[in-house]
């Protein structure tokens, strides 16, 4: 098995997911970016907002999670995005290729 790290976030629509999918790839701090449209319920300024948004899960390198992490602050649309990763294990032939960047 390989390390892997994956992060959450989401954005506002298609297009904002794919703009930042595509700078993080470009970046090289990510592998690979599932877009997954979505209902979002949840709680903003005290009030129950609903809002019709893009997930992005995001696979890259555990070396690269501190300069992810700066980069989707940095080109987020949200002024708090959504930021949760966690560690994961990949097969070894995904794992070489995700090292690979």
């Amino acid at each position: 098995a390989a390390p892997v790290m994956l992060a959450l976030t989401t954005e506002a629509d298609a297009e904002k997911a794919e703009a930042l999918a595509e700078a993080l790839l470009e970046q090289r701090l990510a592998a690979c970016v599932s877009l997954t449209p979505l209902r979002s319920l949840y709680r903003w300024r005290g009030a129950l907002e609903r809002s019709q948004e893009v997930q992005l899960l995001i696979k890259t390198h555990p070396s690269r999670l501190a300069e992810l992490e700066a980069a989707v602050h940095e080109l987020h649309s949200y002024d708090t995005p959504e930021w949760i990763h966690w560690p994961a294990q990949a097969s070894a032939g995904y794992g070489a290729w995700l090292a690979e960047g």
